[in-house]
């Protein structure tokens, strides 16, 4: 795929929930973390919401069903209905369904949301591999999902049935920490036999053709919390993107973001959908935006100025992509990130 490398984060003149029509959000990171809504969610969503923007939920998270994910939403005071919420389990059904006839059965290695998904493509969810499963999926199951579920999908995916999975991410944010994501329990099973799932969720593309098919976005805009999800799958989609820094990214890793992972916007939290972004502009050998200008030094990332935080690291990613093309910047961005808090 051809397209120009983003070298800088992008302005805009128009607040982002008046310039995009649809705001297609992650929920872990983003929304809410352990279940408790993230400082300034409720009201920014609300505001956008009442100005226009439609709010749709998308997420890896297959464990639970889109009725429960917008009950919970609506429990933190985000008035939400099933249609409002997209997860990968949705999107996994979907390419399973394409694959294999109505009827089928689907040995499930996951929670409620992955057997709902299923059952709504007219799949049969089964439990064993002795139940003549013709396919075997696995989806985030909780922290208490037991050891003998890998052993029961390592036994279906060694006899050859096709593997999907609903996501391979490594992490998922809870509110003690980081916890271990689906890609761990993927790599269980793949360790176990060899085999190579095929995955449906961000930052692949049939989690993005099941968001558009869901909502009919016309100008949707990615807001999520994590790089190689988040961000990947909108520029996966061709879309732009909000990266926040509530979730799992600091600003070491934005600085560093290979091409794929830059996103086009950066901010604090959710408020960021109800402001316009400033400009990033050319000075000199650096960048200005507010008042820090950044530049790329001989073996570090350089800063000088003042004013607000996410301003010089705007500032900093510019200076940062720019010196690495399509790359990764190499340098070391330590001392600039702590002048801003980071």
């Amino acid at each position: 795929m051809s397209r120009s490398v983003r070298t800088r984060p992008e302005g805009s003149g128009q607040t982002l929930n008046e310039a995009y029509d649809t705001a297609l959000l992650d929920l872990d990171g983003v929304v809410y973390a352990g279940g408790n809504a993230i400082d300034h969610a409720v009201a920014s969503l609300a505001a956008a919401r009442e100005g226009g923007m439609r709010l749709a939920y998308v997420t890896n998270n297959a464990l639970r069903t889109p009725d429960a994910v917008a009950a919970h939403l609506t429990e933190l005071g985000i008035p939400s209905e099933a249609g409002d919420v997209i997860t990968s389990a949705q999107a996994v059904a979907r390419l399973i369904s394409d694959q294999v006839p109505q009827g089928s059965r689907v040995l499930v290695i996951g929670g409620e949301g992955l057997r709902v998904a299923l059952r709504e493509r007219g799949l049969v969810p089964v439990e064993s591999a002795d139940d003549d499963p013709v396919a075997v999926v696995q989806g985030y199951g909780g922290p208490e999902l037991p050891w003998g579920r890998f052993a029961e999908a390592s036994y279906a995916v060694a006899r050859g049935l096709p593997w999907f999975a609903s996501n391979t991410d490594l992490t998922i944010p809870s509110g003690r920490g980081i916890a271990p994501g689906n890609g761990a329990a993927v790599e269980v099973v793949r360790i176990a036999t060899g085999a190579e799932p095929q995955v449906a969720g961000k930052p692949l593309p049939p989690m993005h053709r099941e968001t558009i098919l869901r909502t009919g976005a016309e100008r949707p805009l990615v807001v999520g919390d994590r790089l190689d999800t988040d961000i990947e799958g909108a520029f996966n989609g061709e879309v732009d993107s909000l990266l926040v820094l509530t979730g799992v990214t600091d600003g070491a890793q934005l600085l560093a973001a290979a091409p794929r992972h830059r996103p086009t916007y950066v901010d604090a939290d959710l408020r960021g959908l109800l402001t316009g972004q400033p400009e990033v502009a050319a000075a000199g050998d650096g960048f200005r935006c507010g008042g820090w200008t950044a530049r790329a030094g001989a073996e570090q990332l350089e800063l000088e100025g003042d004013g607000g935080a996410l301003d010089g690291l705007r500032a900093l990613c510019a200076a940062a992509w720019t010196q690495a093309g399509d790359g990764a910047c190499a340098l070391d961005g330590g001392k600039a990130l702590a002048r801003l808090g980071w």
